[in-house]
């Protein structure tokens, strides 16, 4: 590979070295308004954003119409709870993959067994400390991957005329990864169709 390309693959892993999930201790124990809710997101996740200072993380029309489509529970007294939060982080990791339907059937039987059931012994921020948990391990592993996908691009397109040869390896790696993603978002929704009954028997306890 050229230096360019080096540094283009090392900017691509420093960019997944910043990928930080919010930790449960991180969000404030006392209940926030819909403001203080989309203020706290936005300074979290914002990094994660494809353009940090431009593009809005969450919005109050957004969370009206998470709680429109039964994606998440009313407030109380117009205030939000940590675990409102918890399920606003999962919704926003599904909204770029999912339809919200297939939220729903997610996400449901997680809300009606462990949204404000503490005192049952397993709660909402159980589960998503046990899920995030994975995160630095998956990073890692998306950095080999990534890196494996970036030199299997950058060696395509040998007998292409060399003036167009960055671009054509830049568009097979942009091939790769979205035939990648392409695949995986192809298996999430088997599961869910798949595991349809699960999730309806997980509802009905």
């Amino acid at each position: 590979m050229t230096l360019e390309s080096e540094d283009l693959l090392q900017s691509i892993l420093n960019s997944l070295d910043r990928i930080d999930y919010i930790r449960t201790q991180d969000i404030p124990d006392i209940e926030l308004y819909m403001d203080q809710v989309t203020t706290f997101m936005g300074s979290r996740l914002k990094n994660s954003a494809r353009n940090p200072e431009d593009d809005k993380i969450l919005t109050k029309t957004m969370i009206n119409n998470y709680a429109k489509n039964d994606l998440l529970p009313p407030p109380i007294r117009k205030k939000y709870s940590k675990e409102h939060v918890l399920l606003l982080i999962f919704i926003y990791y599904y909204k770029g993959i999912l339809s919200i339907s297939d939220i729903q059937k997610v996400l449901r039987p997680i809300t009606e067994r462990y949204f404000d059931k503490k005192e049952q012994g397993f709660s909402l921020e159980d589960i998503y400390n046990e899920v995030f948990g994975l995160e630095k391990e998956e990073v890692e592993y998306l950095k080999r991957d990534v890196s494996e996908k970036f030199r299997k691009a950058q060696d395509t397109f040998r007998d292409a005329p060399p003036e167009d040869q960055q671009f054509l390896r830049t568009f097979s790696f942009i091939c790769m990864l979205s035939f990648d993603v392409y695949v995986k978002k192809l298996i999430i929704e088997k599961l869910i169709d798949s595991c349809g009954d699960l999730f309806e028997s997980a509802k009905e306890k």
